[in-house]
């Protein structure tokens, strides 16, 4: 009998299961010893070749782990972090939030190290600060503390380092909430657009560029090649890109070191990117309307469920409506899906009755919430109310 070892052909590595080896073990133990041993779970013989059966499989699951990870598709945590390398990219690590602020000022004003207040957190703007001759300018700042800083629109209007010349500063926009450690699907989601930077058109190199600037979560891109105005409101002959974190300045770079001499850029946010000739260029692209999403689900409860198995659904919900991506329609009998924990076993211990969801401030009801092509879809686990009779 043929020992059982991986295998490796066109689709990848094989591992043999455990049975398999454990009945190879036990085979040859029969042909030394005789095929009268007794080689059950409850003996000495049985229990000492369950453990080579299991040292061995235990050694082919570890050959295939390394031979996965050599690839970007199939590597994990250090390994991946390795292989990305290779697309000039890294792994990003835990991110302060940001936001776009407009600063108010007399022309030509320096702000030093600045730092602006929602009366909560603090938020730094760049180390410098030029108040152009119009006398307003939007900056990225970034929150003082790391992780999820959150900051609604309008709220961020406190000067905390008084400048002769600053008058005012406020976030037309939210706060960009910052982000944990990049886990392993995002990163190779990123790093499968990163290999479009060389690409042979020009919106998948522009769309290429932006993911790979630190900060960026979500961002969707869009053309415009007609002669007319499309549904979306873009202009004729025109891109323009919706983005989410990633400071403003970087981001406009990116997109005009990639796109073609002329195309118009469209967008509410807009940065002056000087090029090597010193010619100023204004690109314009647009920051992501967050449009919060309440659900409500009405459950019976089951033999073994907790408390915690509700707080397990609601975490599954919210996160997977946060993952939508930009412009992503909210469609209801998809919920169904992480509102059943994803077929968890946890899953089987309620029956969803009924499930409704809008925008917030909307009535619930089971329509499909539709978004526009720059809006994005937000939900917090505290965003689902569960009604558990």
């Amino acid at each position: 009998m043929a020992a059982p070892v991986c295998t490796i052909d066109e689709t990848g590595i094989h591992v043999p299961s455990y049975d398999s080896v454990l009945a190879y073990f036990q085979t040859e133990f029969r042909t030394i010893y005789g095929s009268d041993v007794d080689l059950g779970n409850d003996t000495q013989d049985g229990q000492w070749v369950a453990i080579l059966a299991l040292g061995h499989y235990d050694a082919c699951t570890m050959a295939a782990a390394v031979y996965n990870s050599f690839s970007p598709s199939t590597g994990q945590g250090a390994g991946l972090s390795s292989n990305v390398k290779l697309n000039g990219i890294s792994r990003a690590i835990p991110t302060n939030s940001m936001v776009d602020l407009t600063i108010v000022g007399q022309a030509g004003t320096i702000i030093t190290s600045g730092i602006a207040s929602d009366g909560t957190n603090r938020w730094f703007l760049p180390a410098s600060v030029t108040v152009p001759p119009g006398g307003e300018i939007v900056v990225t700042a970034t929150a003082e503390d790391a992780g999820a800083i959150t900051a609604a629109s309008g709220t961020i209007t406190t000067i905390a380092t008084p400048t002769r010349g600053w008058q005012t500063v406020t976030n037309v926009l939210a706060a960009d909430p910052g982000a944990p450690v990049e886990k392993d699907a995002d990163l190779r989601r990123r790093q499968r657009v990163s290999t479009a930077l060389p690409s042979l058109t020009v919106l998948e190199g522009i769309t290429g560029a932006v993911a790979t600037i630190e900060g960026v979560t979500r961002y969707a891109p869009y053309e415009n090649d007609t002669d007319v105005t499309d549904g979306d409101g873009v202009p004729a002959h025109s891109i323009s890109m919706v983005v989410e974190g990633g400071d403003a300045q970087l981001i406009a770079n990116a997109i005009a070191a990639k796109k073609t001499p002329g195309a118009y850029t469209y967008g509410t946010t807009a940065q002056t990117v000087v090029d090597r000739y010193g010619l100023a260029h204004t690109i314009r692209f647009f920051r992501p309307t967050a449009k919060r999403v309440k659900v409500r689900i009405a459950l019976t409860s089951m033999i073994g469920y907790t408390s915690g198995i509700g707080d397990e659904i609601a975490a599954a919900v919210a996160d997977y409506i946060t993952a939508l991506a930009i412009g992503g329609d909210v469609y209801l009998h998809r919920l169904y899906l992480p509102a059943n924990l994803n077929g968890a076993a946890d899953g089987t211990k309620y029956n969803i009755t009924a499930l409704t969801i809008a925008f917030d401030g909307d009535v619930l009801g089971t329509a499909d919430l539709v978004l526009a092509f720059n809006e994005a879809a937000i939900c917090d686990p505290a965003d689902v109310t569960l009604v558990v009779t």
